[in-house]
């Protein structure tokens, strides 16, 4: 097992991860701006004379702001985020001298969007064969996600995700989820590991990278649609990756 000398790329597996689920494991989330233009689309006729385009670009930055500022409680209660995110988006239109779009319009379309998502979800090519892999080589694995209990649990059943960790930690189950240090303490005391033994692998860079990352655990983020850090970002991972297959060890011949 892999012993930590500063913040070099490691090349051996550590004895044990802390895995993301959302946007990690499964295509859940990222890419907001296609699903919003995927599913206004669906409302061409009601949002007229408005492009489709043009209020799934508002809403995407309703969203941007409203999840800058977000407290916890609201990742518990994502439906009605949704809900508050398109009423402010259609609010910024409607400030702009469009036509005001209903409220009763702006929950059906937060409603379909928060359906459309849970429609499109999959398993990223390769994470299940990954995380068999892992664990079939002695890793021992927690799952670490945030979200009410119910949506989560589901999605752990759905993909087939129980059997495959020893410890699944959801954040609506726990009381305390990232970026809280009790979600990475916790789940590393229920695996009986240290930071030094362990490497977080998630795609938020605050959440996966950058907390863990103080706590000494060798973080791991995840870039799944390539497009590299934000310009912006004064987070450093230790290693980044786009696809969990890339943590298995290279076999040689």
């Amino acid at each position: 097992m892999a012993v930590r000398h500063g913040r070099e790329t490691m090349t051996q597996l550590p004895r044990a991860m802390l895995i993301d689920m959302d946007d990690t494991i499964l295509s859940a989330y990222g890419r907001p701006d296609i699903a919003w233009n995927n599913v206004t689309a669906e409302f061409a006729s009601e949002l007229a004379p408005l492009l489709p385009q043009q209020v799934a670009a508002a809403i995407v930055e309703s969203g941007r702001k409203f999840w800058a500022s977000a407290t916890a409680e609201w990742r518990l209660k994502l439906a009605e985020a949704r809900h508050e995110v398109v009423r402010g988006g259609f609010s910024v239109l409607a400030g702009a001298g469009h036509t005001a779009l209903s409220l009763d319009l702006a929950i059906r379309l937060a409603d379909r969007f928060t359906a459309y998502r849970e429609e499109e979800m999959f398993v990223f090519p390769g994470a299940h064969d990954a995380i068999d892999a892992l664990k079939a080589h002695g890793v021992k694995l927690a799952l670490v996600t945030n979200g009410a209990a119910g949506i989560q649990r589901a999605k752990v059943e759905r993909f087939a995700l129980t059997h495959r960790f020893d410890h699944i930690q959801i954040e609506g189950e726990h009381g305390f989820g990232k970026p809280d240090e009790r979600a990475y303490r916790h789940a590393m005391q229920a695996l009986g590991v240290t930071p030094a033994e362990t490497w977080m692998v998630g795609d938020n860079l605050e959440w996966e990278i950058e907390v863990p990352q103080r706590l000494g655990i060798y973080a791991v983020w995840i870039d799944a649609h390539g497009e590299g850090l934000p310009a912006e970002s004064t987070v450093k991972p230790d290693r980044i990756i786009r696809s969990l297959t890339e943590l298995l060890p290279v076999e040689r011949g």
